[in-house]
């Protein structure tokens, strides 16, 4: 029934003050509030109606997506929208598009690589989109392996100009988002060559279509990649491939805020440090962290509100079925995701503060915390984006068969999402760079070099390794310095193991490929630490709000238990747990499940999501779900007529058993 709230019976049930808990989870009130304008501005235009995005045709929807980033363009100079506000209208509208790359990855590269000229020249025309901008970095043959990209760009000392050019197949460019159908410019990563030297990769602002009928320039050979997995997702991307065939570009056009070429050909350093790029890298993987924390809330939404609607066994004379979320087996499936969507919010704002933290230090010249900085972020990159696209997917499988329809909102949310564990840093590369930290601050033990930050526990070293738990109760788990302690320690043993595997090898890369496995568990844990106690920092803060403070610190004590009980072997292979303190981490957590459950549908309501943000009929703030359901099964195409079209060619030849004279 229209107007109904099916779940406000649950919503009854909250113990916390749900208003000051959207607050938490926006980050302030101004936080808040913005996102609560800028959401509802979305939602209410039928402009960015997206539920029929699924059953649109490649080329329609590539269309229909064009036509909503310039609608999205115009309201933005209409309302006057500020910076962070257009941002967060992009964000809203919830469809991949070229502007995710030209304000995500174009506009920052040339802001953090070009000199102060070239911003002056390219910004002004980037921030009016006269110009549209793409990221062409990966390769069809390299993409971790940026060292091993082939693209080369020549200097010719007599034109004054950089060939650009393609050498082999493998060499085109791959994947870049915007590239294939709109982008009319491209920072391209290529080797740079001058009188026969190879100085790396270096990035270069080349145009690559013309600003008049955007047709394709001399040299350039460009198209789309082809459809990518799920119904809409990510295929309203056009995700390209670029061939270049020797393509000429000004001297200038090389970004040189860190290295020049001269008229003369000399290549040179400039006064720039190089670790300056590495802002972009932290904000970069900062903001992915971020999008964790918002995918996996979605999912994590869709799924709690219709666990408290759906019913299924249980019916006691003749009165209602079960609530599925009732059942212990969803809620221990269920809440650690609630918990990490938390948790991983949480980590993601200690990121931003980490952020600004490393561009002061840049600024000032201060490099001692980027090793540190960049482990840090690669590490919370894969941790999260791995939990998070594993975490949509057992949303969906929460939803039963439900949540396999398109209009569960769960398929697409998974299939846009997933793309997150390979770009900016494959998830097994990334760990394994993590390790090789992990493995480096383990051989400066003992040297007087003390470690800093989020490394810091290894500086306890010998205490970690020797310390036993000393949880006695299912109630002591509740104490932050005992899960600290047993996180830590799980870490410190897991690395130093790891570091006396490697010494038994005489080559020390035979031994990091022979043991990459184990070094990856290792790398795993040392996230996994950072997570849980930047969870804890969390709950040392003022939270206002009655009740507020409770929930989250039942959320935590859901996080770090789920993890320690998916992980036991960890702690207790390292001897820090005993089997009896591992059974009563389990008992602990399942008295946190039954804590969680009335306030369920209220912490997922916190996030604040609109129905159109959400864009899942299973995830509806009213809980209407069965009717809505069956309306949307006649919006279907192939339900526009009762006759399918094929009928006279195959179905009826067949029931007439008139098969020799049908058109198979």
């Amino acid at each position: 029934m229209e107007g109904v709230d099916y779940l406000a019976d649950e919503r009854k049930k909250a113990a916390f003050d749900v208003e000051a808990m959207k607050i938490v989870w926006a980050g302030s009130r101004d936080a808040f509030e913005l996102s609560d304008r800028i959401s509802k501005l979305v939602a209410n235009d039928p402009a960015f109606r997206k539920d029929n995005r699924t059953m649109l045709p490649r080329k329609e929807l590539f269309k229909n997506t064009l036509r909503k980033a310039v609608h999205a363009w115009k309201r933005i100079h209409e309302l006057h929208l500020s910076e962070e506000e257009a941002s967060k209208l992009r964000f809203y509208v919830d469809e991949p598009a070229y502007t995710d790359l030209h304000w995500g990855m174009f506009v920052p590269a040339i802001k953090g690589q070009g000199t102060d000229e070239q911003q002056q020249k390219w910004l002004p025309l980037a921030y009016k989109m006269q110009i549209i901008g793409c990221y062409a970095q990966t390769e069809l043959g390299h993409g971790s392996n940026v060292q091993g990209l082939e693209t080369t760009a020549t200097f010719d000392p007599r034109t004054d100009e950089f060939v650009i050019h393609s050498p082999t197949l493998t060499s085109s460019k791959w994947w870049p988002g915007g590239l294939g159908k709109v982008s009319t410019h491209a920072v391209v990563y290529a080797r740079l060559i001058t009188d026969g030297k190879d100085h790396g990769v270096h990035g270069f602002i080349v145009q690559l279509r013309s600003l008049e009928d955007h047709r394709p320039l001399p040299g350039i050979t460009i198209g789309d990649i082809g459809m990518k997995f799920g119904n809409g997702a990510y295929n309203t991307m056009d995700n390209g491939v670029l061939r270049f065939d020797h393509v000429r570009i000004p001297r200038n056009q090389m970004l040189m805020r860190v290295s020049q070429v001269t008229r003369e050909g000399k290549y040179k350093q400039s006064d720039v440090p190089r670790q300056l790029v590495y802002g972009t890298m932290v904000y970069v993987r900062q903001q992915i962290v971020a999008d964790a924390s918002c995918a996996l809330s979605r999912a994590v939404c869709i799924a709690t509100r219709y666990s408290a609607i759906r019913r299924q066994f249980g019916s006691r004379n003749g009165g209602p079925e079960t609530q599925v979320i009732d059942y212990k087996t969803q809620q221990s499936r269920l809440f650690p995701l609630l918990a990490s969507a938390y948790a991983f919010r949480f980590v993601g704002e200690w990121l931003k503060w980490l952020y600004t933290d490393v561009t002061q230090r840049l600024q000032a010249n201060d490099f001692s915390t980027l090793p540190e900085v960049h482990a840090c972020t690669a590490g919370l990159k894969s941790l999260t984006t791995t939990a998070t696209a594993d975490g949509i997917e057992e949303c969906r499988k929460l939803c039963g068969g439900h949540g396999y329809l398109c209009s569960s909102g769960l398929p697409e949310l998974f299939a846009v999402y997933v793309p997150a564990c390979t770009y900016e840093g494959d998830n097994t590369v990334l760990l394994l760079q993590v390790a090789r930290f992990l493995m480096k601050i383990v051989s400066q033990l003992g040297t007087g070099k003390q470690p800093v930050g989020t490394i810091a526990y290894m500086g306890r070293i010998e205490h970690l390794m020797q310390c036993r738990c000393n949880v006695k109760s299912a109630e002591d788990w509740l104490e932050p310095g005992q899960v600290l302690e047993a996180f830590e320690a799980r870490a410190a043993r897991m690395s130093v193991s790891c570091a006396r595997n490697l010494s038994k090898f005489a080559n020390p890369e035979e031994g990091f490929a022979e043991l990459s496995a184990d070094l990856v568990e290792a790398a795993v844990a040392h996230c996994q630490l950072i997570v849980v106690s930047k969870f804890i920092e969390k709950l040392q803060q003022d939270i206002p709000g009655e009740g507020v403070k409770q929930q989250l610190e039942a959320l935590c004590g859901i996080y770090y238990l789920s993890v320690l009980h998916k992980h036991q072997g960890d702690f207790l292979s390292t001897n820090f747990l005993t089997p009896k303190q591992a059974a009563l981490a389990n008992d602990q957590l399942r008295a946190l499940y039954t804590k969680v459950r009335p306030n369920a549908v209220a912490l997922v309501d916190s996030f604040n999501y609109t129905d159109h943000f959400l864009g899942s009929i299973l995830g509806r703030y009213d809980g209407n779900v069965y009717p809505k359901l069956y309306e949307a099964a006649w919006r279907d195409p192939l339900n526009e007529s009762d006759i399918p079209d094929g009928y006279h060619e195959y179905i009826r030849p067949l029931l007439k058993q008139q098969l020799q004279s049908a058109r198979l």
